[in-house]
């Protein structure tokens, strides 16, 4: 039985790999047009995410100004109502007022 030396990678006889480049990149697009299909899919729905995210945004900050809206509908409503209850307290302290100033004078 005779022993095979291993060989050193120094050698000249040492087997060296070779790297290629694939073969039919010339002839065959399917690869590339494979990968930029992908690619492309991958920029619409990417696209579409954001598109979408962005009407979610739009109707909530529409809600949130419908929202504000009827809050401030509301607080006009009471506003309102507090002016005129004040208004109606201001005419009772003037006739009241005015009817203190008619007994003053019928007193002098």
């Amino acid at each position: 039985m005779s022993e095979v030396a291993p060989m050193s990678p120094m050698s000249p006889d040492f087997p060296t790999p070779s790297v290629t480049l694939a073969q039919g990149w010339d002839s065959d697009p399917t690869g590339a047009l494979a990968v930029g299909g992908v690619c492309l899919l991958l920029i619409v729905v990417v696209w579409q995410i954001a598109a979408t995210w962005r009407a979610r945004m739009l109707a909530a900050r529409e809600d949130q100004y419908r929202e504000l809206a009827r809050k401030y509908a509301q607080l006009l409503e009471d506003n309102v109502e507090i002016q005129r209850r004040t208004t109606d307290e201001l005419t009772q302290a003037r006739k009241a007022v005015t009817s203190m100033e008619r007994m003053m004078r019928e007193i002098e």
